[in-house]
């Protein structure tokens, strides 16, 4: 039985090593920290979502709403503030170009991002969204380390600058400096992971604060529960 156990636990953990390589085409991932309980942060990563995402990439499964109620803010500053794209605060997080028009345009359709952060996973988003780098044989004139040939250009080049890889270790270095330094980008792509990552799993937020609650209640159950198996039990014994 335990070499059963053994065997089944190193299979699982293959397996893991298999998709995680997979997920990153064999690069290195830059780990990033998910903080739902970050409202400033979610707040952050909504705004650059909407303002640079949200015009060729849906969040379909998400409602504003709904957003609204878990990142602190009010349903009248969701409106004022992330809705360029829908009338009715109820409405899911839906774009306005037809599918056919980005599958001409950037030769695919861009990928709904409702659930990228767990197909993906939020190291290989962190990674990818740092990575674009020039590439003149390229229709959009960049690729990316995390995403070989990728049909999406980097939206984020003002903020980030133009990267140059280097041909044999693929080391990237600043072609030209954008408007943010170094850490400031960093930050900003962590927060837009990071709300990645909450609207993957909105539910997480209310799951993770009911957790320690649930706990609680299993621990006085406990104390309960045991004198009463013993009491009961005690003449079978």
């Amino acid at each position: 039985m335990r070499t059963i156990v053994l065997t089944l636990l190193i299979s699982l953990m293959s397996l893991t090593s298999i998709q995680v390589m997979a997920a990153s085409g064999g690069i290195h991932l830059d780990p990033v920290e998910i903080d739902l309980s970050d409202k400033a942060s979610l707040q952050r990563g909504a705004k650059t979502f909407v303002n640079y995402c949200l015009s060729c990439h849906s969040a379909s499964f998400m409602r504003y709403n709904r957003m609204a109620k878990d990142i602190g803010l009010t349903e009248e500053q969701v409106k004022e503030n992330l809705m360029f794209a829908s009338e009715k605060i109820g409405d899911t997080m839906t774009i306005a170009m037809r599918a056919e028009d980005a599958k001409r345009w950037f030769g695919v359709t861009p990928p709904d991002l409702s659930v990228i952060s767990r197909a993906r996973g939020t190291d290989w988003l962190n990674t990818y969204l740092r990575t674009f780098y020039l590439d003149n044989t390229k229709a959009m004139g960049t690729n990316n380390l995390a995403f070989k040939d990728v049909g999406m250009p980097h939206v984020l080049w003002q903020q980030q600058g133009y990267l140059a890889a280097d041909a044999e270790t693929h080391h990237l270095t600043h072609a030209t400096e954008g408007d943010m330094s170094n850490y400031e980008y960093n930050v900003m792509i962590a927060d837009l992971v990071n709300f990645l990552a909450y609207v993957g799993e909105p539910s997480k937020i209310q799951r993770l604060a009911l957790g320690k609650w649930v706990l609680l209640y299993l621990f006085l159950f406990f104390l309960v529960a045991y004198p009463m198996k013993k009491a009961f039990w005690k003449d079978i014994h």
